[in-house]
């Protein structure tokens, strides 16, 4: 076993690190390695326990452990985790310790599980808020789809009522949602005006609502101060176990040895090995036949796809080329001068959305922000404490979120106007093929 001494030391760190509401214990760990199946329940529920934190769901410890388990096999193909041997594990939870082992390692590895579930579960004493300033590529990525609409058969219509409904139903919900979030505004900004200069904290100035509601009911500051200490010993463990990882890794080498091992040996002596395109790494890794096989299967789709594409670019680029011959014709008959123009302003968006593709990145603002009160008077005091005081960590105004909000807002709204002047063309085209009907625009 690597690490002597050392190995003890990182996972206990690891355990010690862990939300309380996840048990894992070092023995825990030691039967997976060997594959007991004692562990695997426990493996289980560690793993139900941490994903369902990480996609911020509701559980329980009486869930079932089919639930759990089918869950946690869910979670994982959507976080990446395709091994075939994991997803076929018995739903009884009978076995397979050793495959929930390397699943839990490759959370670690991957996604940086212990940082997500300290950033999810820390003590919260200030009123925060989400903030995202990030480029919406929502844009981008759906340009051009519009180009070929689907074809969709008598069965697959929708009734045009039934999707009315539900768009007057999620526009209800919006505005529910927004008049909460309007409450919630306006509660703070009280709280935040009436306290304002009372805080210790001069770059503060204001009492948060969790500071509040001591102040109202001392008695509870015991629990939170239980939290803070509980935060701290878990972030204690943390940076132990940033320095004892390696050890653990290498330790996790040592079990994808044993499994190699035992997968050599459970092969008949006898048996007939057919050629593969990776004879080298057959010999050595037990999955390499069905890494073979997959490899081969995508290479397969991969070609046909390959095929497809081209098929798809021939055609697109025969439709373009009809496209802007039809439409060739169509500037000799219609108005040449308004068409122009309507160009010129498909040209000037298009413009403006490269220069902000092409402008220079400024930092982003991401996550979860602390907001504070800040009126002009107590402006001044900040600009002179800090000078002072140590500088405090980087925030973002309302005012640049509003302005950024706001540019964002137009953007769309020019794509809007654009789309809905296509819309009306198309339906006038429609209407025209149309006998005996009259269509009037809006």
């Amino acid at each position: 076993m690597p690490g002597g001494r050392a190995l003890p030391g990182a996972v206990g760190a690891l355990c010690r690190a862990m939300p309380t509401r996840a048990r894992l214990v070092p023995e825990t760990l030691r039967r997976a390695k060997l594959d007991r199946p004692q562990a695997t329940l426990d493996f289980w529920r560690l793993l139900y326990a941490l994903l369902k934190q990480i996609h911020g769901g509701k559980w329980s410890e009486a869930d079932a452990i089919d639930t759990q388990i089918r869950f946690v096999k869910s979670a994982l193909w959507y976080q990446g985790y395709g091994r075939p041997e994991l997803h076929r594990l018995p739903s009884d939870g009978s076995a397979g310790s050793r495959e929930l082992l390397l699943a839990f390692s490759w959370l670690l590895h991957r996604i940086s599980l212990l940082e997500q579930l300290l950033a999810r579960n820390r003590v919260r004493t200030g009123d925060e808020t989400s903030v995202c300033m990030c480029e919406d590529d929502l844009s981008q990525s759906e340009q051009g789809t519009t180009e070929i609409a689907p074809e969709y058969g008598p069965e697959d219509r929708v009734d045009v009522r039934y999707l009315q409904w539900l768009n007057g139903r999620l526009r209800f919900q919006w505005r529910s949602l927004h008049a909460q979030h309007q409450e919630q505004c306006k509660l703070l900004h009280q709280i935040h005006l009436l306290t304002s200069g009372s805080h210790v904290d001069q770059i503060l100035g204001h009492f948060s609502v969790t500071e509040m509601d001591l102040i109202r009911q001392p008695e509870n500051y015991k629990q939170l101060v239980q939290l803070l200490e509980l935060e701290t010993m878990q972030l204690e463990a943390f940076l132990e176990w940033k320095q004892l990882e390696p050890v653990y890794w290498q330790w996790m080498e040592t079990v994808l040895d044993n499994m190699a091992e035992e997968g050599n040996m459970c092969k008949p002596q006898d048996a007939h090995i057919e050629k593969s395109s990776l004879p080298k790494v057959t010999s050595c890794c037990p999955w390499a036949d069905s890494l073979t096989g997959q490899i081969n299967k995508l290479s397969r789709d991969l070609m046909a796809l390959r095929d497809q594409l081209h098929e798809l670019v021939t055609h697109q680029k025969s439709a373009w080329e009809e496209k802007v011959k039809a439409r060739a014709e169509d500037l000799q008959r219609e108005d040449f001068p308004a068409t122009v123009l309507k160009i010129q302003e498909a040209v000037e968006l298009k413009l403006l959305d490269l220069s902000n593709l092409c402008a220079p990145k400024k930092n982003k603002v991401h996550g979860l922000c602390r907001l504070v009160y800040r009126s002009k008077h107590s402006a001044s005091k900040i600009s002179f404490s800090r000078s002072v005081s140590k500088e405090p960590a980087p925030a973002v105004s309302a005012t640049e979120v509003i302005r950024e909000l706001q540019m964002r807002e137009a953007s769309l709204q020019r794509e809007l106007k654009q789309l809905r002047e296509e819309c009306r063309q198309r339906l006038d085209e429609i209407a025209e093929g149309l006998d005996g009907v009259i269509c009037i625009s809006p």
